[in-house]
């Protein structure tokens, strides 16, 4: 399975993250990463967020959210189960993560589907490699 973010999606009403399996015109087909089955999504039911183009609001721009999760995958601390976390402790461990992010922009229910779609990712082995053109974060934006 492709180890990067350029067909991995999340739709609007439906738990989880998705694979783009192929585009319709009236919407996509997806695959369900949990169990491999697939479903037609329409457009005028969903609304589709590709993870490649999804960014963390920072102070001085955005950061992309690929760059947010290698830097959680290599942070010493272990992502907080957002079932029994806090809200303050996942906004210090995000803090942690990415010291600029702007804390108006960015909602605490932005924090934990980032740190949801985290847990999801790396139990499914969908961590991309770390490459030269995506640095750890430092800043950037949320959906």
């Amino acid at each position: 399975m492709e180890k990067d973010f350029s067909t991995l999606i999340s739709v609007s009403g439906l738990p989880g993250l998705y694979r783009v399996v192929a585009n319709r015109h009236n919407g996509l087909i997806i695959e369900d990463l949990t169990n491999g089955q697939k479903r037609f999504a329409p457009v005028r039911s969903h609304q589709f967020s590709l993870l490649a183009s999804i960014g963390i609001y920072t102070e001085d721009g955005t950061e992309d959210l690929q760059n947010v999760f290698l830097a959680m995958d290599a942070h010493a601390t272990p992502a907080p189960d957002v079932s029994v976390a806090k809200d303050e402790e996942l906004r210090l461990y995000f803090r942690e993560i990415l010291p600029s992010y702007d804390e108006e922009m960015v909602r605490m229910s932005d924090i934990r589907k980032v740190i949801k779609w985290f847990h999801f990712i790396k139990e499914n082995d969908l961590m991309p490699e770390a490459s030269e053109s995506t640095a750890p974060a430092a800043e950037s934006e949320e959906e």
